[in-house]
């Protein structure tokens, strides 16, 4: 106890009293009783308790208390946090009468810094209560504030316990200020404050906005800028379900709009916003729903397990199921059909096709009027209020029918002996089938047979019974001849009862005294049916005197004279076709020798006469012609049975085809297209050359609005401008009368008016005009044959947006463009201010052509038109086709889509007069001979190769039909595609590879018959002293990305520091080696196995290696010690394994596969899939070509959904002709995946003649 008396002190003077100092990072409890009193009248007096830190002066008092006189004591607990490196004491002063007594530090357990907790609401907080001392039974512990039971402690060391309180499911109102505090029998420790901070995970107010909508996806604003709830938004989610069904999805999002792909059509989903802030259990309760319905799409594939045909002699009963998905309601189904084949050769099918449109509810048709034992290709597609759906093919094929016989009026025959009659045998009309064979039947009448029509089919004997049988099997009848259906081509005599063998038969002679009835029938099998038909040709009664000799002479005379009457006959017919045919010939001859002479001011003057369309021609005919086997055989025609594997094109083996008689220029037979072309390429007199100069050229009609002051600059050239009459007009725009002009025309497609619309590229000041034509004609398809800028010319301004906007009242957001190596799509969501719909529209860009000329080949044109046909909505309005001024390229791609269209309607192509058409509407469409040329050979290519793209799905299917061997002509689909590739591959000429054929490269190339042409040569561009910049390989296109490969030889000793160049130059990323090092083959290791290899001012570094199953990958670093400031570049080697030189295809398809996929994942971590790929073998052909086929038709099936390995082959050819020239196939069972491995890696290619180069 320490008293101070303050009396004797002066006024003002303080009695100070110090603890020790306190040093520990704790919380001290400091307790000590006092009093205070004051003199009688006096003020009263004051007890202030200090904290000084580090010798510092003190500041204000962190605890005081004064008042009037009194006699007590108080005690005081204080609870003092000290925070190291710092040292504390506590001070007391004391004025006037006051006392302090019994000030000392308590020995209790007392308590480290806690510190405060954030969470979010719901969760469980936990304090942290770290206590000095070591843990006493007697202790109590708690939590001030807000008591739990959920406290649990733990000793930390010998010196301190833990004690944590969780305070669970906290919320707002949870929030505030805790401590801690332990109680013992030495006193009472507490903790500083620690703040509970509870947060509201954030709920976005209003619901996701909807921006666009298609049949697939949903385009939402997410609208989360304003919330309830606590902030920072971390992380944002959209939720969507199906309102009715259990599709429920989570989808994360980085951006303020979000695209909502993959959805069913027809469908209404229900979209919420999701967000989160940090800490656990920060997300919060998805924000007010949005619900939207997809666009109606076509629908799907009617089931082909679904399809059954039940199948007689002159119809077919056809069923079926309506689609799995059909993304709306099916409102018909179109049917149509048409005769693929028959069993019988001579039949004429050209009239066997049509098309039927049943309602949504009918799942049936019966279709009459079939022709017997013939197959008939079945297509099937669904309809919604959107369109068609894919078509759904099959096939069946009739029952064959009994062959008719030829009509006999009366039953009396030629001759007749006691022991022979003597007949006329004639051929048989086939129904279905060819006849087989021809057999002569003799019943011995024991009763007479019903005569007349009564059952008639019970006259046929099917069973064959020989002579010597006939008694033993108590037959009345036995076959006495048989003859091949070629012996009785014509009508010819026979004599029953010659004793002769015909075909097996013993042409027995008949016996005098016993009646007979003669039949004669004819026999057609197919298909596992056999069909008869019989007729009686003659009957011989028992003869009722002595049978006579037999007067051979006599016999013998009658049958020279019937012989000789009918062959005399047949001589006269067949010299008098031979007379009629030569003079025709002639004739022709004559005609065409005329045409070639006219000039080519004549020729104009003719043409212009003509009155009728090209849509006309071909349709309405006075001639027709049919198609003979030799001329159609050009056209190759594939039909699979449950499969949409077929060409579209060119598929009519016998056709009517109409030719307009007069006329200079006829409509072409698809089947003669090759000929044609080839006789106009090779022509003297009348050519291509000629045929192109004779268009008129120039304007051929007014053009007085294009022409006016204030349209002049809406023209991009001044002599390529819109004619008035085809003009297309816009609405003026308020208080701008003259608003209404574009430079714009309508222009007719096949038997569909004013289709397209052919217009010049948007300049700065009509993007505004191009988007308003768009939008008037409810144009749903853009068609671009033209690049912004070629050679160094704009000839397009940029009239889309990279993300969204505004052209006057028009609103065009870009909504997902997809890149492919010859063209790029884009699709757009458009919207007018006032008009309440979002149309979708799809660009599609064709990159892919020239800046001089045309295309080198129409491959990639070709699927680009198919692209564009696929994807147009066929209720749209027209088709906006541009280059730059709306005539050369805009005129190719419109004739090449009609052209395609009246191909496969009518068989038939109409090149000329459609140009002639074009030009009627716009001025010089087709703009130069070349364009024209390439015109012809695109139609060509198509007819020839048709549309061999196969969807996804169908894929196992239409392998399994490809491979099927016709027993008949041992051949497949697939070997006749496969003639197909081979006979429009081009052939390299040698002015097509004149760098390689340089004799300073000659050393440089292993094969002098495997050659690079020149327009696909890699340039080498680094400097190496004098090496040439030549290396033996070529640039070669991806589904994706153009001049994505490199196929290159394995390189020579003397090449390998070109190869290096060229894999810097051309900035690669991958080098795929598919064969073996062998110095045999001139085949070294051109990389090293550790270390620095230096090829001039090349360095290759090695960084590691890694063997996988049948693959070794090696990483090198590059670097160009000549131009340090370029840096480095790493290259990863993928050395392939599981190919041994012997064989033609990898051992493991999956091991190859997994190649590419490797190759794929390397390509996309380290550069994003921009770099090249670099692939060689020992020639740069045949497994090279292997490899990258297969990786254009992967990517193309992971895009598109669909595979197509002749139009990938096709391409690849068209750079090097000796990429595939052998096809090699197993017929493995497999599940789809696989069966897409098994249909593509058995792709063999070798390497050319040189069998030094094969692989």
């Amino acid at each position: 106890m320490m008293m101070v008396n303050s009396t004797g002190r002066f006024s003002g003077q303080k009695a100070l009293l110090f603890t020790p100092q306190l040093k520990e990072n704790d919380t001290h409890c400091v307790i000590f009783q006092y009093y205070v009193a004051g003199r009688e009248g006096g003020r009263p007096g004051h007890l202030n308790v200090y904290i000084k830190e580090n010798n510092s002066p003190m500041g204000l008092p962190v605890w005081n208390t004064s008042g009037p006189a009194g006699r007590s004591w108080n005690e005081v607990e204080l609870a003092i946090s000290t925070y190291w490196p710092n040292f504390y004491q506590v001070r007391s002063t004391h004025t006037s009468l006051s006392a302090s007594n019994r000030l000392f530090m308590l020995n209790t357990p007392h308590f480290l810094h806690i510190k405060g907790v954030e969470v979010n609401a719901g969760q469980s907080a936990t304090f942290h209560c770290t206590v000095n001392g070591e843990w006493r039974d007697n202790f109590n512990l708690w939590l001030q504030v807000r008591r739990t039971a959920n406290c649990t402690t733990k000793p930390w060391n010998n010196q301190r316990f833990i004690g944590m309180f969780d305070v669970v499911n906290t919320t707002k109102q949870d929030s505030g200020r805790y401590r801690c505090i332990v109680h013992s029998n030495s006193g009472v420790g507490v903790s500083n404050y620690g703040e509970l901070t509870i947060k509201q995970p954030p709920v976005p107010i209003a619901p996701p906005q909807l921006m666009a909508v298609g049949a697939t996806y949903l385009w939402i604003q997410l609208n989360a800028n304003s919330i309830n709830g606590d902030g920072p938004i971390i992380n944002r989610e959209v939720e969507y379900r199906t309102v009715s069904g259990t599709m429920y999805d989570l989808q994360p999002v980085d951006k303020t709009s979000h695209k909502i792909g993959h959805l069913d059509p027809d469908t209404e989903y229900e979209i919420s916003v999701l967000l989160t802030r940090p800490l656990e259990g920060g997300t919060g309760a998805p924000g007010p729903p949005l619900r939207a319905r997809t666009k109606c799409a076509v629908p799907g594939e009617v089931p082909l397990d679904s399809i059954q045909a039940s199948v007689y002699e002159d119809k077919i009963l056809l069923k079926w199921r309506e689609p799995a998905q059909t993304f709306g309601i099916i409102t018909q189904y179109e049917i149509s059909y048409k005769a693929v084949s028959s069993f019988d050769p001579v039949l004429d099918l050209s009239n066997q096709s049509g098309k039927v449109v049943k309602l949504g509810n009918e799942t049936s048709h019966v279709f009459l009027g079939l022709y017997p034992g013939s197959t008939y290709s079945f297509t099937i597609r669904a309809s919604t209020a959107k369109g068609f759906g894919p078509p759904a093919i099959t096939q069946a094929t009739t029952k064959i029918s009994a062959p008719s016989m030829p009509a006999y009026d009366q039953e009396t025959p030629l001759n007749q002996t006691d022991s022979t009659v003597t007949v006329v045998l004639k051929p048989a009309q086939s129904r279905g089938a060819p006849v087989s064979v021809y057999q002569v039947v003799v019943e011995e009448e024991r009763p007479r047979r019903a005569r007349g029509g009564e059952a008639e089919i019970l006259r046929c004997y099917p069973l064959p019974v020989h002579y010597h049988n006939a008694s033993g099997l108590n037959s009345r009848y036995y076959y006495s001849a048989e003859f091949p259906s070629a012996g009785v081509s014509s009508p010819q005599p026979f004599t029953i009862g010659d004793n002769r063998t015909y075909g097996g038969y013993w042409n027995a002679p008949l016996l005098p005294h016993k009646s007979y009835s003669i039949y004669y029938q004819a026999v057609s099998a197919a298909n596992g049916e056999t069909k008869i038909d019989c007729v009686r040709v003659a009957t011989k009664g028992a003869a009722t005197h002595k049978p006579n000799a037999v007067e051979p002479e006599k016999q013998t005379d009658n049958t020279v004279k019937i012989a000789g009457v009918i062959a005399g006959i047949l001589l006269f017919v067949i010299i008098f076709l031979g007379v009629v045919l030569l003079m025709k010939k002639r004739k022709l001859a004559k005609k065409r020798k005329e045409t070639l002479n006219n000039t080519r001011q004549e020729m104009t003057v003719m043409v212009n006469s003509m009155d009728k369309s090209y849509t006309e021609q071909g349709t309405n005919c006075d001639e027709t012609q049919t198609l003979t086997s030799d001329t159609s055989s050009l056209v190759q025609s594939h039909t699979h049975t449950h499969s949409s594997h077929t060409h579209s094109l060119c598929k009519r083996e016998a056709v009517d085809v109409p030719y307009q008689t007069g006329q200079l220029h006829p409509a072409i037979r698809v089947a003669d297209l090759l000929q044609h072309i080839t006789q106009m390429k090779c022509a003297e007199g009348y050519g291509f050359k000629e045929e192109y100069e004779s268009f008129f050229e120039g304007q051929s009609a007014p053009w007085d609005s294009a022409k006016k002051d204030e349209n002049r600059m809406k023209n991009r050239y001044g002599n390529i401008i819109a004619y008035d009459h085809s003009r297309v007009r816009l609405q003026n725009l308020d208080g701008e009368q003259n608003s209404d002009y574009i430079n714009a025309n309508y222009v007719d497609g096949y038997h569909r008016p004013n289709h397209y619309i052919a217009t010049q590229g948007p300049m700065q000041e009509t993007v505004i005009d191009f988007w308003r034509m768009v939008w008037q004609e409810n144009t749903a398809t853009i068609v671009m044959v033209t690049n912004l800028v070629e050679v160094g010319r704009v000839k397009c301004c940029k009239y889309w947006p990279d993300d969204t906007e505004i052209y006057r009242d028009i609103k065009v957001t870009l909504i997902e463009t997809q890149l492919l190596s010859e063209y790029v799509i884009r699709t757009f969501a458009v919207e007018k201010r006032g008009a309440h719909e979002i149309r979708e529209i799809s660009q599609f860009h064709f990159t892919g052509w020239p800046d001089h000329g045309v295309p080198y080949h129409a491959t990639g044109l070709l699927g680009f038109v198919r692209r564009v046909k696929a994807k147009s909505p066929t209720n749209a309005g027209p088709i906006a086709v541009h280059c730059s001024a709306g005539a050369g390229r805009t005129g190719c791609f419109i004739v090449i889509d009609i052209m395609l269209d009246m191909a496969e309607r009518e068989g038939v192509v109409d090149i000329y007069n459609c140009v002639r058409e074009l030009r009627s509407r716009r001025v010089n469409m087709v703009q130069t001979e070349e364009q024209y040329v390439f015109i012809h050979d695109a139609i060509l290519e198509a007819c020839l190769c048709g549309d061999t793209t196969i969807p996804a799905n169908q894929l196992r299917s239409v392998y399994y039909d490809m491979n099927r061997l016709d027993p008949q002509t041992n051949s497949s689909p697939i070997k006749e595609e496969f003639r197909t590739l081979n006979m429009v591959t081009p052939t390299l000429r040698v002015e097509d590879c004149s760098i390689a054929l340089l004799p300073r490269n000659h050393e440089k190339n292993r094969c002098m018959d495997v050659l690079p042409p020149d327009r696909c040569l890699p340039f080498l561009i680094t400097i190496d002293g004098e090496s040439s910049n030549y290396i033996n390989a070529a640039l070669m296109d991806s589904y994706k990305q153009p001049s994505a490969f490199i196929v290159t030889q394995h390189p020579l000793p003397n090449t390998v520091k070109d190869f290096w160049r060229l894999v810097l130059d051309y900035h690669c990323t991958s080098i795929v080696m598919l064969n073996d090092v062998d110095p045999a083959q001139l085949c070294p290791q051109y990389w090293p196995e550790n270390g620095v290899h230096r090829h001039g001012p090349l360095q290759v570094e090695f960084v590691s290696a890694d063997l996988e199953e049948d693959i070794i990958s090696r990483i090198f670093r590059i670097y160009n010690a000549a131009r340090p400031q370029d840096g480095y570049r790493m290259v990863q080697q993928f050395q392939f394994l599981g190919w041994p030189m012997y064989r033609d295809t990898p051992i493991s398809k999956r091991s190859f596969l997994k190649l590419i996929h490797q190759v794929d994942k390397w390509q996309e971590e380290y550069d994003g899939g921009e770099g090249r790929t670099v692939v060689h073998c020992l020639n740069g052909g045949g497994r090279s070509g292997m490899f990258c086929a297969i990786s254009i038709v992967s990517e193309m099936m992971r895009h598109q959904r669909s595979v197509d390995v002749f139009h990938a082959v096709k391409t690849l050819r068209n750079n090097k002709p000796n990429m595939v020239d052998l096809l090699v196939l197993n017929h493995t069972s497999l599940t789809h995946t696989e069966q897409r491995a098994e249909y593509l890696s058995n792709i063999r290619i070798s390497s050319g003649q040189n069998p030094h180069c094969a692989e």
